[in-house]
């Protein structure tokens, strides 16, 4: 069993930055492969960002490339998702997700129903 925690979340202005952890326990941190999604009142949860085991590989959605960052430190079994440049449109819970298989695809890496294990979620709002 894998535990997620989210934290950092908050109310900021639009243009303003946040950093959100995700601390993970229950497996060997680096032998997951994790991911952030966000969910926006009305809307379905969507794919924001992934990162490989390594750290090297990251991978984003369209509408926050350039403007957010993945990371993972493997020795602190946490992740983490810089957001800067924020938008009114970027106000969602936001979740992180871990999955124990190998992902092999770029459809399964941006596919919530491939994922095992979530958090319960950070909200983060943008005011415009």
């Amino acid at each position: 069993q894998v535990h997620l925690v989210e934290s950092g979340g908050g109310l900021v202005q639009a243009g303003d930055s946040l950093r959100l952890s995700c601390a993970a326990s229950g497996r060997t941190f680096n032998s997951l492969r994790v991911g952030w999604f966000r969910q926006a009142p009305g809307k379905e949860r969507e794919f924001v960002a992934a990162i490989s085991w390594s750290g090297i590989s990251t991978y984003y959605a369209d509408s926050v490339k350039g403007r957010f960052t993945i990371s993972r430190d493997n020795a602190k079994s946490t992740m983490y998702l810089q957001m800067n440049s924020l938008k009114a449109e970027d106000t969602a819970a936001y979740y992180c997700a871990a999955r124990v298989a190998p992902i092999t695809t770029m459809s399964q890496r941006l596919s919530r129903a491939s994922y095992d294990y979530w958090g319960q979620g950070t909200q983060v709002t943008v005011s415009s």
